[in-house]
């Protein structure tokens, strides 16, 4: 802070997902303006290094658990006595074909990439409620477009569109906004795992660089988003700077969306 007041400082802020990449990112961005933060998730360790870090509450809890969210709410009324923005962040898995998904790997994609962020929101709802406050889902790419072998991601990702407007359709006139954020490729450690795994088995890519220069190629931008980036769409849609949105899905890909795939073979032909 520079001595200017923000209008996030203190807010109440509850981040899933919030021990690494982008829930880390965001955290840190409402530290810095005086907002307090509690970060969720399964693993205590990676919380507890945000929390440590940035004087944040760290709460393990299973976000798509309705009586584990539920005392994560609690948790965090407890300590800072209301609740100003749920991120539902929290996601991963389903990184195969449909054909190639077996029952469990279908459940769990839902469970982590829909089911965390429906009983989350849920559980939070009456503190939201109380006073007011937003809600930002934190959906993907993945969820406009299919990539290659990613059904159960992808279906996940879809879903968090509609449960954004189905929540926004029937809280907005009471008072809690909904919108949702769909980023490209970020710099996170999840997609740095897909890049070094995309190194091994492409000859042609040397490294982790070269595999997110390669993914990137195509997108005006040139360049994966770094978790920061993201961070600041999501701090603008919990506040008062974005009072007039609700329902909405702001896409934070470097342009990929708006790029006709049909015509790449001209520009690549130098047409």
């Amino acid at each position: 802070m520079d001595g200017r007041s923000s209008d996030v400082e203190g807010r109440v802020v509850a981040i899933t997902g919030g021990g690494t990449g982008i829930g880390a990112a965001i955290a840190e961005r409402y530290a810095a303006e005086g907002a307090h933060v509690a970060v969720l998730g399964r693993r205590i360790e990676p919380l507890r290094e945000v929390a440590g870090r940035i004087g944040a509450l760290p709460v393990q809890a299973d976000a798509a658990d309705g009586a584990s969210a539920r005392a994560a709410v609690s948790e965090v009324l407890a300590r800072f006595g209301r609740l100003d923005v749920l991120v539902a962040n929290a996601g991963g898995h389903g990184f195969s074909a449909v054909g190639d998904s077996s029952d469990a790997e279908w459940a769990a994609a839902m469970n982590v990439n829909l089911g965390t962020a429906f009983v989350m929101a849920r559980e939070a709802l009456p503190a939201l409620l109380d006073g007011g406050g937003e809600i930002i889902i934190v959906s993907s790419l993945a969820g406009l477009f299919a990539g290659p072998s990613v059904a159960g991601y992808t279906v996940g990702k879809h879903a968090l569109i509609g449960l954004t407007r189905s929540l926004a359709r029937d809280y907005s006139r009471r008072g809690v906004r909904v919108n949702a954020v769909c980023p490209g490729w970020v710099r996170t450690p999840m997609a740095d795992a897909e890049m070094d795994e995309f190194a091994a088995h492409a000859p042609e890519i040397a490294d982790r660089d070269a595999g997110y220069a390669a993914v990137t190629a195509d997108v005006p931008l040139g360049r994966a988003a770094e978790p920061a980036e993201i961070a600041s769409i999501v701090r603008f849609l919990g506040s008062p700077q974005s009072s007039y949105m609700t329902g909405a899905v702001l896409v934070a890909d470097g342009g990929a969306h708006m790029v006709d795939l049909p015509t790449l073979a001209f520009e690549r032909a130098g047409m």
